[in-house]
């Protein structure tokens, strides 16, 4: 009887132990479900923020088309004002009017008074006394024209923008670069005008020898400011549309190719030669605003040596009469016609080899194909461009070969910025586009 107790106490025992094991996982397997749910809840709550949080979110390919329209434009107002100035049309127009100034002279009356207007100008009084009305107008027309572009060159720019910004179709990046653009244009047509009426002071009578034109500072900056309005629409253009591509997965195969490590040194050469090409281009102003082209008309020679003599190249007759000797030196590299033609011929020359050392030490490189594109292209216009340069030089500065080589400096940006573009290194995780 004892023994049967025993065992039924050990029996009872048992079922306890076991029904306590079970408890205690069941226990444990919610809590453990619990914690995977919660783990789970919390990476679906990041994932959801970080979608909401992106930044820098993907807009639709018009407004990168925009974007190409206005860049366009900008490049056939820097030819446009390239032929304004070889023309010496640039002050033919006396005053800056916004609204009145879009209307030409249409009447004899009309037209006579508007050249009245510029025979008290330095320009007529020095250079073009004797001028017929009918010779007048040809200059007129010409800066009427590249005023008449930028005027149309603002009106796209502001109202598209207005419209994309009001239908919420500019992601915060594109907003920010639009409203520097449009900075940028604003500060262009006031600088042009100032760049103007450097050419209109009445000083130039008094001075011995002054030649009326416009400063060669303001010109440098007039150009280089029109430089940065094409370089910031087309680069913007082309990061509008290369991010919806990635967006739809385009790029998935080329990522590797454009992100490898081995082409980080060819993409800071691409970004240095944009930069050459820029300064080179600035320098050519300058060459420009003096008439420098007009002197050493020969390649590769100056004069029969490689280098003007230091006289020339440093002349005391361009210190002011309280500068210090130091000071002198740089008045000759902006003021002096044979320093300026001396170091656009340096530049020119040290932005070629560059581009063909980048050439070919891209040769050996995986490139991507739009990068390989992009290094052949940018060769190809070098070597257009410094055929240009020279024969500009040789032929005296005609107008054809003038306006052909300032379109040509532009068109030697486009092909480095492009070759810059196309090594921009691919994001691996798609953008989200934007919703409009």
């Amino acid at each position: 009887m004892g023994a049967s107790l025993a065992r039924i106490a050990a029996q009872r025992q048992n079922a306890r132990s076991t029904a306590l094991m079970v408890k205690a996982r069941f226990q444990s397997t919610i809590a453990a479900s619990s914690t995977s749910n919660s783990v789970a809840a919390a990476s679906a709550s990041a994932a959801s923020t970080a979608v909401k949080a992106a930044p820098d979110m993907v807009v639709k390919p018009v407004v990168g088309y925009w974007m190409f329209t206005i860049s366009a434009m900008t490049f056939g107002i820097v030819v446009l004002g390239g032929l304004t100035r070889l023309t010496e049309s640039g002050l033919s127009i006396v005053e800056w009017n916004l609204i009145k100034g879009m209307k030409p002279p249409r009447s004899q009356a009309e037209w006579e008074e508007e050249f009245e207007k510029y025979k008290q100008f330095p320009e007529y009084k020095l250079l073009n006394h004797g001028m017929s009305l009918e010779e007048f107008k040809r200059i007129f027309y010409y800066e009427w024209s590249h005023r008449m572009l930028g005027r149309a060159i603002g009106a796209a720019f502001i109202l598209p923008g207005i419209f994309f910004a009001a239908r919420g179709m500019l992601s915060k990046n594109i907003a920010r670069r639009s409203l520097i653009i449009g900075g940028l244009i604003g500060f262009q047509g006031a600088l042009g005008w100032y760049m103007v009426k450097s050419g209109l002071d009445e000083q130039l009578m008094s001075t011995p020898g002054a030649t009326p034109r416009v400063s060669q500072y303001r010109l440098a900056a007039h150009l280089g400011s029109a430089f940065l309005i094409y370089a910031g629409t087309f680069m913007t253009g082309l990061k509008i549309l290369t991010d919806y591509k990635v967006s739809k997965g385009a790029y998935e195969s080329l990522a590797a190719a454009i992100n490898n490590p081995i082409l980080k040194r060819f993409k800071g050469a691409a970004h240095g030669i944009v930069a050459l090409v820029f300064t080179t281009a600035i320098s050519g102003a300058f060459v420009a605003g003096l008439d420098a082209g007009l002197v050493y008309n020969e390649f590769p020679l100056m004069g029969g040596r490689l280098m003007p003599p230091a006289n020339e190249l440093f002349d005391s007759h361009y210190l002011h009469k309280n500068d210090h000797p130091t000071l002198g030196l740089w008045r000759n590299v902006f003021d002096n016609q044979v320093t300026v033609q001396f170091n656009h011929r340096v530049l020119a020359t040290s932005t070629f080899t560059a581009i063909s050392a980048l050439f070919l030490y891209s040769r050996n490189l995986p490139l991507p194909p739009h990068a390989r594109l992009g290094v052949n292209i940018l060769l190809g216009v070098a070597c257009g461009q410094v055929g240009l340069g020279i024969a500009t030089l040789l032929y005296m500065v005609p107008v054809s070969l003038g306006t052909a080589h300032q379109a040509g400096s532009l068109t030697l940006l486009t092909a480095a910025m492009y070759l810059m573009h196309s090594l921009k290194k691919v994001p691996l995780a798609k953008k989200i586009p934007l919703k409009v």
